[in-house]
């Protein structure tokens, strides 16, 4: 791994001015509907419009690759934890938590057999390890949370226009439970 940040670009040395015209460029990229060519020819307009020197383009190739890169390891990450989303119910998390944690000790097991890791890769993985069990454990909560409020405000509203519309208090349980999926 290389140390320290290196040599800046073209692109990383644009003013602030720019910065905008620089954002709108790597949203471009990301839409992937205009060539590479197409955004730095309009990019470089647009740096003239407020003076400043052209990007070239080996640097907004660079840039560009990079978030290719990105942008595959992000589709794939959503690809594999959709195939496991059905495991991380509330209702599931103990399982999806093992399953994580298996996921975690294969990996930490790999990188311990690589010659150039560090057991400090381990202690990485095992934290994030703890930090994804403490926010599912902080996400089931919520939902348990949002699941009451809701349930209560519900309930209120259902009390509420049956008193209006003068339903009787047999007719007000029985939209309750059509509504919490109970039975009456």
């Amino acid at each position: 791994m290389k140390e320290g940040r290196g040599r800046l670009s073209s692109l990383d040395l644009i003013p602030e001015a720019g910065a905008d015209d620089v954002l709108w460029a790597l949203a471009e990229l990301n839409k992937r509907q205009r060539s590479q060519t197409d955004i730095l020819f309009e990019l470089n307009d647009r740096l003239a419009v407020h003076g400043i020197e052209p990007v070239s383009r080996s640097a907004f190739n660079r840039r560009s690759m990079r978030m290719a890169v990105a942008a595959r390891r992000l589709d794939e990450q959503r690809d594999l934890f959709a195939g496991l989303a059905d495991r991380f119910t509330p209702e599931d998390v103990d399982e999806g938590n093992i399953v994580l944690g298996q996921m975690i000790k294969v990996l930490i097991t790999e990188i311990l057999d690589e010659p150039d890791q560090t057991p400090k890769n381990a202690m990485e993985l095992a934290r994030a390890y703890l930090h994804t069990i403490q926010g599912q454990k902080i996400s089931s909560e919520r939902r348990q949370k949002l699941k009451v409020e809701f349930e209560q405000k519900t309930e209120a509203a259902v009390n509420a226009v049956a008193k209006q519309k003068g339903l009787t208090p047999d007719t007000a349980a029985a939209i309750k439970a059509a509504i919490f999926g109970v039975e009456a």
